[in-house]
């Protein structure tokens, strides 16, 4: 009778006779493993007494007496595969994509501008809300780092984000290519960093590459980084801080497991009894989280840009809690809530509360420095008209300037709602709902009566549109109901991660929709998008070990898309930055009714 063949416990079959290297016996089975997680199990020989299988009646107990108790075996964790080891591949495609992405950004920057193209003809100006940042830019560098105090509240936002601008206008000079350069700068950072955020959250430099091509193909990420508006820079100080989230998160996990594989990796807690006890009980301190106070930091200059900031401020410190919460009951710890209030939470408050606190109020210190800044020795809580009496009140608090006029600003944007007649109403304003698929972007710029688009041709027009690319952006709802299902369903950390950082940026304003709004609002919601997509796109591909045929449809199905990105943006360069083109060409480029 012919013995069975060897069942391997993890479903596969073992070597049978003939299955040698040379044709003959077998190994010997207690030689063969199984390699797990740092863990080998032995393959079993049922006709092996010395290795027969447990019993399953060996438990069973007579009527009345208790079987014995077995401490279960808790289940591990998915974990993310250990980080890819192509660092060398992996800097280079970062570079050469930042590089890609940057001269794209640069090309004919300064191309279009108000009043004349690229100064030509008459003298050009700032086009759109260019009017109000480059100009006090330029106010920044005559007055050593302030606006002018124009005797009203046009000051309406922290100051970081024209100081920035005004570093681009002392290079180059007061011209569109001087205001629009530091946003170009800005614009090709945040390709690199999305390249290393997407690999870090994958495992995979392919998947970060591809979220680096979608980004350089966003046509909102594309059109503020040619413009010398505040969002590019929040956009920015923004990834930084999510970047710098995820890398904490890294970290924490690798010092927790190293604790548990060496006890003794980590000093003792010190101290007296009662505080010793309860310290070994919540698990080992993690010592400095570099990684965490550069997110606070980030979040800081954020908010120093503008106000909204703070939304992410909230996001990333409750998320940055709970991850706290979950790395510490992976690791074995009974009660992960009161440890990291044990040893997790005053560190926390001081990187994601304090820390972003002292960098916003550090923003404003040329204003501190002056004497004749807006509102600079005013208490506006007493003297100015306040719309909303609640913030007043709130501003009386502390007779502080800064406090005040901070509260002021709120007031302002509070208060600055969407008339009641249609007549009297922005014609580009949009309302959060539209925004995910972008069906009402706004209109930067128009000339008319220009050349180049035709042999002879003076009847050119040009146009520059913040349109998202639509084959990004009209997936985004399909994307949040696959994210959502990930993060519930299958408790997938990275799904959870971009709904939080996308919601922080556009929950908030579904509170006020009186107020004006405008599709420019979401720049800082388009990294999360392309993660979000680049996320699903490393879904699709599965496993690099999987089947040929497998593998070969899921690259073709990525493939195609990413081509229909590339192609999609190629399709509305001209009126994302202000091309001269057709008449014809611009109604074959709107696609929508509301984007005319």
């Amino acid at each position: 009778m012919t013995a069975p063949p060897l069942v391997d416990p993890a479903g596969g079959r073992s070597p049978a006779a003939g299955d040698g290297p040379d044709g003959g016996t077998p190994p010997d089975p207690s030689a063969l493993h199984r390699t797990g997680r740092g863990s080998t199990v032995p393959l079993v020989d049922d006709l092996d007494p010395s290795q027969a299988r447990p019993d399953p009646a060996a438990d069973v107990v007579a009527i009345g007496e208790v079987p014995p108790v077995r401490r279960p075996v808790r289940p591990e964790r998915r974990r993310l595969p250990d980080p890819p080891t192509d660092r060398l591949r992996a800097w280079l495609v970062t570079a050469g994509l930042a590089l890609i992405g940057g001269l794209l950004r640069l090309w004919n920057v300064g191309q279009a501008a108000d009043g004349g193209v690229g100064g030509s003809g008459s003298v050009p100006t700032p086009l759109f809300d260019e009017k109000y940042y480059a100009v006090q830019a330029a106010e920044v560098i005559r007055n050593g780092g302030i606006e002018d105090n124009q005797a009203f509240g046009v000051v309406v936002h922290p100051p970081l984000g024209k100081q920035i601008i005004a570093l681009g206008e002392m290079l180059l000079g007061y011209n569109p290519t001087g205001w629009r350069i530091s946003s170009v700068v800005a614009g090709t950072i945040i390709i690199a960093l999305m390249v290393r955020v997407v690999r870090r959250m994958t495992r995979s430099t392919l998947v970060g590459a591809i979220a680096g091509v979608l980004v350089i193909c966003d046509g909102v990420s594309h059109v503020q980084a040619r413009t010398a508006l505040l969002d590019v820079f929040q956009e920015l100080f923004i990834l930084a801080a999510f970047a710098c989230l995820i890398a904490d998160r890294d970290q924490v996990r690798a010092r927790l497991n190293r604790s548990v594989a060496d006890p003794d990796a980590f000093l003792p807690t010190r101290g007296p009894g009662f505080w010793r006890r309860s310290g070994e009980r919540a698990g080992v301190a993690l010592g400095a989280r570099w990684w965490r106070f550069g997110c606070g930091l980030f979040l800081g200059l954020t908010t120093s840009v503008k106000w909204s900031g703070f939304y992410w401020i909230a996001a990333f410190g409750i998320l940055s809690v709970v991850w706290d919460i979950t790395a510490r009951r992976e690791a074995g710890i009974r009660t992960p809530v009161v440890a990291v209030i044990r040893r997790d939470l005053l560190p926390s408050l001081w990187s994601l509360a304090v820390v972003p606190i002292a960098t916003y109020v550090a923003s404003w210190w040329a204003w501190f420095a002056s004497e004749d800044g807006w509102a600079r020795h005013i208490f506006v809580a007493d003297t100015e008209n306040w719309t909303s009496t609640g913030l007043q009140k709130i501003a009386a608090v502390w007779h502080n300037s800064l406090w005040q006029w901070t509260w002021k600003m709120l007031d302002f944007h509070s208060s600055l709602l969407t008339p009641t007649n249609p007549a009297d109403r922005h014609p580009w304003e949009s309302k959060p709902w539209t925004w995910p698929i972008g069906t009402r972007p706004v209109l930067y710029y128009v000339s008319s009566g220009q050349s180049g688009c035709g042999d002879g041709r003076t009847d050119c027009i040009g146009r520059i549109f913040l349109i998202g690319t639509p084959a990004l952006w009209w997936v985004s709802l399909f994307v949040a109901g696959w994210a959502l299902w990930r993060a519930i369903g299958r408790l997938d950390w990275r799904y959870a991660a971009v709904l939080v950082g996308y919601g922080a940026g556009y929950v908030p304003w579904f509170f006020n929709l009186d107020r004006q709004m405008y599709f420019f609002y979401v720049t800082p919601l388009a990294p999360f998008l392309v993660i979000g997509i680049s996320l699903v796109l490393g879904d699709v591909l599965g496993r690099a070990r999987a089947g040929v045929e497998k593998r070969f449809l899921s690259v073709a199905v990525v493939a195609v898309y990413v081509g229909l990105v590339v192609a999609n943006f190629i399709w509305l360069l001209p009126i994302l930055q202000g091309d001269p083109i057709t008449q014809d060409r611009l109604t074959a480029e709107t696609w929508l009714p509301s984007w005319g």
